[in-house]
């Protein structure tokens, strides 16, 4: 199975290396990727800044952006657009989306989310302000303070579920709700998950992985009354369903066949059921899909699991069968293959991957994905072993 498009490093019987130089058409090392029915936009974390692509997805290989965010122009990278400060820069975008409107940008080692209030369409567009800072000019982990409730310490994912706005704060070892987007910088967040209160921040809440502890919280994904998180410092992913309304024990966990358990596995065959890092998550019409990064593939579920189901993966892509986890298979670039992919998106039965290690942002169709075998979910939540559900492409 191909992608319908490849951008970025352009393809070859090699390492897919960027270009020396940005160009608009060139990505390095992107960590995240979104789009809708208007437009495709990555975070192209290698060179600092933000590409977009108006009028819907690219419908060629290689096609350039028409805006650039937080550089002066297409030939410039660098942290805060090359020292000229970080009122209009980033350090390290991971992730990105569109919501009613406005662009939300996930600006990682500046501990902050910065927002513009309408999508821009001329490149180098401000941002018109930043979630967990006092203003455009502050950088400092936490605002430069204690941990609180509106503080950010490298926040790497975001998302929105509902009416409910959600940030992945990563260094803090937490996630962030607030009922609505906040209205100004200072707001607190409404819910916090995976600490006991809004001053703590250790790590696992400092004792073992359990229902409602993180490592690195990564991303977010859910629908209606389901949420998700990508916890990958401890390889798994948490599931709650209904979603929370306060700090609470998740009801499904994925890639670990207990809450306790947190290993990292690098030397067996992963099969459908573990995970190495899962960096990004997505839920769209149905269908489930993590980003399994250091296995350099995304799992795909048919049908989310929810409380108390505990099922393997029905759909595997970026490694021809579950058992390959290598970095291009350990094979040459080709269409097919994943080398640590870090972000992902759906919508509308397409899945588009910010395949990080290949230096290009791919968009494949789930229209053929079909579930071949179901897998029964355990009663026993400590069973050791999970039945592996089947993959299929049909056509």
């Amino acid at each position: 199975m191909k992608p319908l498009v490849w951008l970025g490093a352009p393809g070859g019987l090699g390492l897919a290396l960027p270009n020396a130089h940005p160009t608009r058409s060139h990505l390095y090392a992107p960590r995240g990727v979104f789009f809708n029915d208007d437009l495709f936009a990555v975070a192209d974390s290698g060179n600092h800044r933000i590409l977009i692509w108006h009028g819907g997805v690219p419908d060629r290989d290689g096609q350039a952006a028409d805006v650039v965010l937080c550089q002066p122009d297409f030939e410039t990278e660098g942290p805060n657009g090359r020292a000229r400060g970080p009122e209009n820069g980033l350090h390290l975008p991971t992730a990105l989306g569109v919501h009613e409107g406005r662009l939300f940008v996930a600006d990682a080692w500046h501990h902050r989310i910065l927002v513009w209030n309408h999508v821009p369409t001329v490149s180098d567009t401000p941002p018109d302000f930043a979630i967990g800072q006092t203003d455009l000019k502050s950088v400092e982990p936490n605002r430069g303070g204690a941990i609180s409730a509106s503080s950010l310490y490298w926040p790497y994912g975001l998302g929105f579920v509902a009416d409910w706005f959600y940030v992945a704060d990563t260094g803090n070892r937490r996630v962030l709700g607030w009922k609505g987007v906040p209205a100004s910088p200072d707001q607190p967040a409404d819910l916090i998950l995976g600490q006991s209160n809004a001053m703590e921040g250790e790590e696992n809440r400092g004792a073992a992985a359990n229902a409602r502890s993180f490592r690195w919280p990564h991303a977010i994904a859910g629908k209606d009354d389901l949420l998700y998180v990508a916890d990958a410092g401890n390889h798994r992913v948490l599931g709650w369903s209904p979603k929370p309304s306060e700090d609470s024990d998740a009801g499904v966990v994925i890639g670990q066949t207990n809450y306790s358990a947190a290993g990292e596995f690098p030397y067996v065959k992963q099969g459908p059921s573990r995970l190495r890092f899962p960096y990004s998550i997505a839920l769209d019409d149905g269908v489930l899909a993590v980003a399994d990064t250091a296995n350099n593939r995304v799992l795909l579920w048919d049908g989310p699991p929810k409380s108390g189901e505990f099922r393997a993966a029905d759909g595997v892509i970026g490694q021809p069968n579950f058992d390959a986890t290598g970095e291009n298979g350990w094979k040459a670039v080709t269409h097919q293959t994943l080398c640590w992919p870090y972000g992902i998106w759906m919508h509308k039965g397409r899945l588009a991957v910010a395949d990080s290690g290949n230096n290009r942002a791919m968009l494949w169709s789930l229209d053929n994905f079909r579930r071949t075998e179901c897998a029964s979910p355990f009663q026993d939540k400590s069973e050791r072993s999970l039945n592996p559900a089947a993959l299929a492409w049909a056509g």
